[in-house]
C-alpha cells in the first residue's frame, strides 16, 4: 500500500515548478487524490470590488493553461495510485476545485435523521437529502475542525506505524 508520503513525494516531484508558489496540499482518501496548488495572491492595493474577479480570472487562466498536462499527470497518478485525482487551487485565501470525485455513500439513517435532511431540503437550503447530507457533513467539517486535524494525525503515524511492521502476506 502507497503511502501519504509516497504519493506527496511523487506528486510534488512530478508538477512542474512554475505551476505554484509554494508546494501543494495533497489530500487523499479511500476513493481520490485531491491536489490542491497556491497561485500568487493578488496585490493587497487592488480594490476589493475587483478582487473577487481579479482571483476568478487567475483561476480560470491556470484551469485552462494547464488543462492537458494536469490530464496526463492525473492520468499516470491514477494507474499508479489506483485512485482518481482531482485538481484545485488555493488563491487569495480561497479554495477553489475544478475537478471532484462524487462517490455514493451508503448511509442507512434513522426516520428523525432523515427527517434533518427533509428540513433542509423543505427550507432550501439544499436541492435534495444527498445535498443535505454533504451541507452537514462540511458543517460538522468546519465547526470540529481541531478534532478532525488531530484524528487525522493519529490515522496516519497509526499507518506509518503499519507499513513499517512485518509483511503479514508473505
Amino acid at each position: 500500500m502507497t503511502t501519504e508520503d509516497e504519493v506527496r513525494g511523487w506528486f510534488t516531484g512530478r508538477l512542474p515548478e512554475e505551476w505554484f508558489t509554494g508546494a501543494p496540499t495533497i489530500i487523499r482518501d479511500r476513493e481520490e487524490i485531491a491536489v490542491l496548488g497556491p497561485l500568487p495572491d493578488p496585490p493587497a492595493d487592488v480594490p476589493e470590488a475587483e478582487r473577487a474577479a481579479l482571483i476568478e480570472g487567475m483561476v480560470r487562466r491556470f484551469r485552462e493553461e494547464t488543462r492537458e498536462r494536469r490530464i496526463d499527470i492525473a492520468k499516470e497518478a491514477e494507474r499508479r495510485f489506483r485512485q482518481k485525482v482531482s485538481w484545485g487551487v488555493v488563491c487569495g485565501g480561497e479554495a477553489v476545485m475544478f475537478t471532484t470525485l462524487s462517490v455514493p455513500v451508503m448511509t442507512r439513517l434513522r426516520q428523525s435523521e432523515r427527517q434533518v435532511l427533509d428540513t433542509l431540503v423543505a427550507a432550501g437550503v439544499a436541492r435534495s437529502r444527498s445535498d443535505a447530507l454533504a451541507w452537514c457533513v462540511r458543517l460538522v467539517g468546519r465547526n470540529a475542525d481541531t478534532w478532525l486535524v488531530d484524528l487525522r494525525e493519529a490515522l496516519q503515524h497509526v499507518d506509518r506505524v503499519r507499513s513499517a511492521g512485518p509483511d503479514v502476506n508473505s
